[in-house]
């Protein structure tokens, strides 16, 4: 209702009132807003001196009278207030018109849902609590936030600073930074992070808040913490090295960032020492970065070994700890499942299965009615008898985005094409799969399964261009030159394909390297045994899609793109979720042939829709990387010899090239590892928000990139798709989003997407730890490990392990005080003796005035074991045993690209041609490209869904609401 909705704005500000309204436009919910206050018959003046409430209340019961009036008194209507004097004033006014309170319309409307008054009775004891509270409390924890108004002036005259609180999540109680935004024009000469020391002056900000931060004088200015730390708590490990830094304290909050959190119940005996009423109880939360939360519950100690939901309220000035309510359970602790859970929670990940109304709307694909294409879309190309059409994707991929074909014209060019399902087709604008899929924005890839953004009979199947079947796609074709391969002209377009072969890229690299192993192998390549022709059609195809590609990236190396590396293992998976190994990705030069030319495509089409629709189109940019940010980088590449210059991505590409170490490829792959940690997160905008020399994008080394390869996964290639759709006028126009509306889009998909990331990550995270848990780092030889040193503490290493891919640090000084010391052979036990950190090792001395050196990108023998906690995810530790490199390593997987003749061959003979023409359009950097096993999509909770918008509206007292 209007009057109701306009409430929320005035009483809890416009955050809450424009997410109100979001609920309200989304479909799924059904709902409808009633303008109550512009019907003659519901809407009722303010009365001289009638209070705001008392006249909200009487407008809202006055509309419920006529709504029940207007549907001839055949369908009871129900208003729903805490108020008990308005339920005594108006239940019995109007038969048929009930005046409930919340909890009433629970029990008799919904008895079955007992996980909402659960959730309802939780809300109400907090809320009692916190007013208790106010009344009683005298005695002030924390001072008092600042008004808006005071610190948005103070903002704009540059007395504070604005940023978002980020808490280290090893020093959770000590350290927290602020990274600065929005100076409001006023300059400033701090151009760092400022630090939050302590909780006190963290003044009841949580990690993620937006908050107004008054800078202390330089006397009492504190420096960054270098030394490791086993936890919040370890406050030993003291950096003496550290310089100083810009320190600061909280004074207000701009905009809390609250979310569902997961915490686990204390034990037992902890319950019963918090206070008479064992009722309240901190709850612990997964995530270190957050304090601990007090809530009221009755199921303190039928929870104990569960991982429970529960959301903060208020966190007042009297209070040491926030106060929060319970909302749901996800698990016992340690159970997978549970786990995943927590996982999907902590990135704010709903995965409901989809609705009812979203499957209705997908067409039908059996084998008694089959897909086909329709006659009707006789406009688009058919390519399904004039071009080889052939995909290469990782082993066991269904959701097939891309396909490409290559083929010579008759004029002597070359015609490339990249062929992208069609989504658009499938999923209209404002439909119930749009909005769901613009909701999720991204599939979620787990290491053990993955959720998709679009209903299964989609992304596996009518949008999938699997192999040997009619398939719907957008298409780029470009003919080039034969033999520079210079873009002649390009063309856009919807197509029909059918896509002759499905290749892994395993069995593409063999085909490329003249290995035809795969005919024998590959089911589907059984008949090119008895077809010379067609295999000789396939293994050219296959070549010269290298060779292109391979131009390609020459030319963006010329313009400064960068090659960086990452980190990513691949989960070998037995039965039952039994863990078998933990496998690093092995480059292929067929990754990067794949990779380009799925930038060629995107970086074309983000050109033609900037051209056609400037000011909201949607493209990706890269911001370079703060200069700092680099540091550890250029220390380490020093420590090996080698100079790094950041001063511009091509400076930076050279300079990486160059840092080669002979005797130890892992060298520059860890220099690359650090330069991709170094860098700024890429993120969409509309282009209406910027200016055109902020479009670019630094990894690359691109004017305009955009994401159009992956509609199947990501919904920003959807509005992509849409958008140049249009601009060829193969699509309707009128449901394209203006500025506004696009930027705020990308804002959400920008999130989702980084919820995405850190959920792999920690799904992974998971698995490894699965992996080591049952293992006995003592005599299971898995448990051993070589290692290389990457980074100096002051009290130990950061460790990089090959084989596994695991990153982590090791102590070279214990919580006793005793160094890791070395015998002749190279063990390493524990003694008294001291530590010095130099930039590129780090010195122990024993008390027998031996010295032993940890040098950067040395190699040494770890023991794996993991740390369990009730609390906390469990985590990897190492331990350095051996200052050598382990003995018995199994065969790795290389630590740079394999180079094989053939690939080696290609690159030279395209070299000579591209750099003759140095016509160069652009570049970018080669992303890893996904390895994910297909799995399945777990059922989520629909109860879910409905208390999370119950906690914005329940308990809001506007008296109908």
């Amino acid at each position: 209702m209007q009057t109701a909705c306009q409430s929320v704005q005035h009483q809890r500000g416009r955050r809450q009132y424009k997410r109100l309204c979001s609920l309200l436009r989304d479909t799924r919910h059904d709902c409808i807003l009633f303008s109550n206050e512009f019907q003659n018959h519901a809407y009722l003046p303010r009365e001289m001196g009638e209070s705001a409430l008392a006249w909200q209340t009487r407008c809202i019961y006055n509309s419920c009278v006529w709504y029940y009036q207007h549907c001839q008194k055949k369908i009871p209507v129900v208003m729903v207030t805490e108020d008990k004097s308005v339920i005594r004033q108006y239940n019995t006014e109007t038969q048929e018109v009930y005046v409930v309170s919340f909890q009433i319309y629970l029990e008799t409307f919904w008895p079955n849902l007992k996980g909402a008054l659960e959730l309802y009775k939780s809300l109400k004891e907090t809320h009692r609590e916190r007013e208790l509270e106010s009344r009683e409390g005298n005695g002030k924890e924390y001072p008092e936030h600042l008004p808006l108004e005071i610190l948005e002036a103070g903002i704009k005259s540059g007395r504070y600073q604005q940023g978002v609180l980020s808490v280290n999540k090893h020093r959770a109680q000590l350290e927290g930074f602020v990274r600065l935004q929005g100076l409001g024009g006023k300059e400033t000469d701090i151009q760092s992070d400022i630090l939050i020391y302590g909780t006190k002056p963290r003044n009841r900000a949580i990690h993620g808040d937006l908050v107004a931060v008054e800078l202390l004088s330089r006397s009492e200015w504190k420096g960054r913490n270098g030394a490791l730390c086993e936890n919040e708590t370890d406050e030993k490990a003291v950096d003496a090295q550290a310089e100083v830094m810009p320190t600061g304290r909280v004074v207000g909050i701009l905009q809390r960032n609250w979310r569902d959190y997961v915490a686990t119940f204390p034990a037992k005996e902890d319950i019963e020492t918090q206070g008479k009423n064992a009722q309240r109880v901190l709850v612990m939360p997964w995530d270190y970065r957050i304090p601990k939360i007090r809530i009221s519950t009755q199921q303190a100690e039928a929870l104990q070994d569960y991982r429970v939901v529960v959301r903060i309220d208020s966190w007042e000035s009297t209070s040491l700890y926030p106060n929060g309510h319970f909302v749901r359970v996800l698990g016992r602790t340690g159970n997978l499942e549970a786990e995943i859970a927590t996982i999907l929670v902590e990135n704010s990940i709903s995965v409901n299965p989809f609705s009812e109304a979203q499957l209705a709307e997908m067409p039908s694909n059996t084998p008694e009615s089959p897909w086909q294409v329709k006659p009707e879309e006789g406009d688009r190309l058919d390519l399904r008898k004039t071009h080889l059409v052939f995909s290469i994707d990782p082993k066991g991929c269904e959701d097939v985005d891309d396909a490409l074909s290559i083929r010579k014209l008759p004029s002597g060019h070359l015609e490339l094409g990249v062929h992208i399902a069609d989504v658009t087709h499938f999923v209209p604008p404002n439909t119930y799969t749009d909005i769901e899929a613009r909701s999720r924005a991204t599939t979620y890839y787990l290491a053990d399964r993955r959720y998709d953004m679009l209903p299964l009979i989609l992304s596996a199947d009518l949008c999938s261009l699997l192999g040997g079947v009619d398939r719907y796609a957008v298409s780029v074709i470009w003919e080039m030159d034969s033999s520079t391969y210079e873009i002649r002209r390009v063309w856009y377009g919807r197509t029909i394909i059918r896509s002759s072969y499905k290749l892994s890229y395993e069995v593409a690299q063999q085909l490329m390297d003249g290995d035809l192993e795969p005919l024998n192998t590959e089911m589907e390549l059984h008949p090119l045994k008895q077809d010379p022709v067609r295999l000789e059609q396939l293994l050219w195809a296959v070549g010269k899609l290298t060779e292109v590609a391979h131009a390609t990236r020459m030319r963006r190396d010329m313009s400064g793109a960068l090659e960086l590396e990452g980190v990513e293992v691949r989960v070998q998976l037995g039965e039952k979720h039994s863990i078998d190994d933990l496998v690093p990705k092995q480059p292929l030069q067929m990754h990067e042939t794949i990779a380009e030319c799925m930038i060629l495509a995107n970086h074309w089409v983000a050109k033609k829709i900037w051209e056609c629709y400037p000011q909201h189109a949607l493209l990706r940019l890269h911001p370079p990387a703060r200069q700092e940010f680099f540091q550890e980088l250029k220390e380490c590449a020093k420590a090996r010899g080698f100079s790094i210059d950041t001063r511009s991505n091509k400076a930076l590409a050279d300079s990486l090239d160059q840092a080669n170490d002979p005797s130890d490829p892992l060298v520059n792959q860890l220099l690359r590892m650090m330069a991709t940690q170094a860098m700024s997160n890429a993120r969409y905008f509309s282009t209406g928000s910027y200016t055109e020399d902020e479009f670019y994008h630094y990894g690359l080394a691109l004017e305009k990139y955009t994401h159009f390869t992956s509609p199947i996964r990501r919904y920003a290639d959807i509005v992509v798709h849409r958008l140049l759709l249009a601009a060829v006028n193969k699509g309707p126009k009128d449901n394209l989003l203006g500025n506004k509306d696009l930027e705020e889009l990308c804002r959400h998909i920008n999130v989702r997407n980084r919820a995405a990331q850190h959920c792999q990550k920690q799904s992974t995270e998971l698995f490894q730890c699965m992996f080591f848990k049952d293992k006995d780092p003592d005599s299971d030889q898995r448990c051993i490990s070589d290692a290389v040193i990457y980074g100096i503490r002051t009290n130990g290493v950061l460790l990089f392990l090959p084989r596994y891919g695991i990153k982590g640090a090791a102590y070279l000084k214990n919580i006793d005080g005793l160094v890791l010391a070395c015998k002749d052979n190279g063990r390493c036990h524990w003694m008294p003796g001291s530590l010095q950190r130099l930039p590129d090792r780090i010195v122990v001395t024993t008390q027998e005035a031996k010295s032993f050196s940890y040098c950067l990108f040395d190699h040494v023998t770890v023991r794996i074991h993991v740390q369990s906690s009730r609390f906390h995810p469990d985590s990897i530790r190492l331990e350095i045993i051996r200052n050598r490199p382990h003995s018995s390593q199994e065969a790795l997987p290389s630590a740079s690209n394999p180079q094989l003749a053939r690939s080696e061959l290609v690159k030279e003979v395209t070299r000579t041609a591209v750099e003759a023409q140095l016509a160069v359009e652009g570049a970018e950097e080669l992303k890893p490209v996904e390895h994910y096993q297909e799995y399945r999509q777990t059922q989520g909770q629909s109860l879910y869904s409905m208390l999370e918008e119950l906690w914005d509206l329940a308990l809001l007292d506007v008296s109908g609401a």
